[in-house]
């Protein structure tokens, strides 16, 4: 393989390891991110690791200082408000695009995964639904079938797995969460745009906040 390949791949891997250290909070926000110990870590050289860090600064994931090196970014309470404005937005785009188009399978698709979901909140698995949320959510982005708006509720949803503590596990929060899935899906089953980005608009506006209750220790 080519050299240029090879250096390439590597610092896919190691974007990749580091971008899912810190959403998985591995790395904690503030956290110094040091190029001789990243390199040491990944057992590769500095180069890699330089340019890794320099993708995910791109990302809004890693600050990078002029005098101190690299840090994880911290999310602020004014961070998680202007990423709530954004989501019920593109959340809401995404629920009317879905409707509109309503692919085969979409449907069928949210509902086993908000069955799932019932179920893990049935044990109390509150990990277990935040993932499930996630893949509702992705599977109704990749149903409205536009590549700006997937990429755009992407970096949403980076952001949001950054965030402390999952709003699931409020009291009650996850059976408002499972009838709002409803709702939406729902709507997309009727091909009725108006009322899926309404009732995503909704949902995300609840999101919100319950967010901010979490945060403000409510």
């Amino acid at each position: 393989m080519h050299q240029g390949a090879v250096r390439g791949r590597t610092t896919d891997d190691v974007t990749g390891a580091m971008r899912e250290a810190i959403l998985d909070g591995v790395l904690p926000p503030s956290a110094w991110l040091r190029e001789s110990e990243l390199a040491t870590a990944f057992k590769v050289s500095r180069t890699p690791v330089r340019e890794a860090l320099k993708r995910l600064a791109d990302e809004g994931l890693v600050i990078k200082t002029a005098h101190h090196g690299a840090m994880v970014a911290s999310l602020s309470l004014e961070d998680v408000l202007a990423l709530y404005v954004v989501r019920e937005d593109l959340e809401g785009l995404a629920a009317r695009l879905a409707a509109v188009r309503c692919p085969e399978g979409l449907v069928e698709e949210l509902d086993e995964i908000n069955a799932a979901m019932r179920e893990a909140a049935g044990r109390e698995a509150v990990a277990e639904l935040s993932k499930l949320n996630l893949a509702w959510h992705r599977a109704l982005r990749t149903g409205a079938a536009n590549p700006y708006l997937e990429r755009f509720l992407g970096q949403v949803e980076h952001a949001v797995r950054r965030l402390p503590a999952t709003t699931l596990g409020h009291p009650g929060r996850a059976e408002e969460v499972l009838a709002e899935h409803e709702a939406v899906a729902r709507a997309v089953r009727e091909r009725d745009g108006e009322t899926a980005e309404r009732e995503a608009r909704a949902h995300m506006r609840r999101a919100r906040e319950i967010r901010l209750a979490v945060l403000l220790g409510g």
